[in-house]
């Protein structure tokens, strides 16, 4: 689906001939995305990708370099790597700027990345069966204190599964055992595995009906899902979800980041992108380059308290 250019990309465009942003971009761009192809990030930085080409009238290609959420980030180290002129743009979860630094791993640490903007926070909840002893964080607190109570994540590196931990440690009690799965969806519930899953309400859509949703890994309270709190409506110290953005290498110059960041934003307020994410659940906005350095700050530190909390 063709898009018409926003009257901000418009604007950037019509600098005087002689500036930097006319000649922006010069060649291909690439958009690296370390994640596998299909997942809600792939989906929509294949969006921005397209309308970018589009727009500059040059290739731009999403490349994924499948790395893990808990590093070592071998995408965002291509993206460091790479010439520092908007021609090679990460689409990175938060991990890469909050865990990133801290990995020893040399082009990583100081952070060599300055966000563009960010567009994306990836539906986490916790649910349970709507038939189960507990229907609310508080009823589940109060349950584990007797009762051994299993909790299904996608791994222990995942930004939602270490609030989940902590969260269960500032509300006074601990899950009885945890693992890993591949897939957390209706048929994990109701198989009985486990009590409790950590996953998107994407993959629990079909039985939304059939389970309660204790609490939401997101800035804000969901959609499909508006009577569930946040995580941080439960324990303030503790509002942090699991974002994605665009990164480029900090010394790229203003003008390529303006251009990225015009065409990105276009994107996530297009009808499609807006259609996608009410079928899938996820919440798409557009955060830019001052928010998003601040929304980082302030998730390092977040995140520091995450760490002690369950490390305890």
């Amino acid at each position: 689906m063709k898009f018409p250019v926003s009257l901000a990309l418009a604007a950037a465009m019509a600098l005087p001939a002689g500036a930097a942003l006319a000649e922006y971009p010069e060649g291909p761009v690439q958009f690296v995305v370390p994640w596998p192809p299909g997942d809600l990030e792939d989906v929509l930085t294949r969006m921005i990708a397209e309308d970018f080409q589009e727009a500059y009238g040059q290739p731009a290609a999403v490349v994924n370099r499948p790395g893990g959420g808990g590093g070592p980030f071998p995408g965002a180290i291509e993206v460091a790597n790479a010439p520092a002129d908007g021609s090679m743009v990460g689409s990175f979860v938060i991990g890469v700027p909050v865990v990133g630094p801290t990995l020893g791993i040399e082009e990583l640490s100081p952070d060599p990345f300055v966000p563009v903007g960010i567009f994306l926070t990836y539906p986490f909840v916790l649910a349970t069966s709507g038939s189960s002893e507990f229907q609310t964080m508080e009823e589940l607190a109060a349950y584990a204190q007797d009762n051994e109570v299993l909790l299904g994540h996608f791994g222990a590196a995942l930004t939602p599964t270490a609030v989940s931990f902590a969260l269960a440690q500032t509300m006074g009690f601990s899950w009885g055992a945890d693992a890993a799965y591949d897939a957390l969806d209706c048929n994990t519930l109701a198989s009985g595995d486990v009590d409790v899953i950590n996953t998107t309400i994407q993959l629990i859509m079909p039985c939304l009906d059939d389970v309660t949703i204790l609490a939401s890994v997101t800035g804000e309270r969901l959609e499909l899902a508006p009577d569930a709190p946040t995580v941080g409506e439960l324990a303030p110290d503790l509002s942090i979800s699991l974002w994605n953005g665009l990164f480029v290498h900090k010394d790229t110059p203003q003008e390529a980041i303006d251009a990225i960041a015009a065409v990105a934003q276009e994107t996530i307020a297009s009808e499609r992108a807006q259609t996608f994410a009410a079928e899938t659940g996820a919440q798409i906005y557009w955060q830019d380059t001052a928010a998003a350095t601040a929304q980082i700050e302030s998730d390092i530190a977040t995140m520091a308290r995450i760490d002690e909390l369950t490390a305890e």
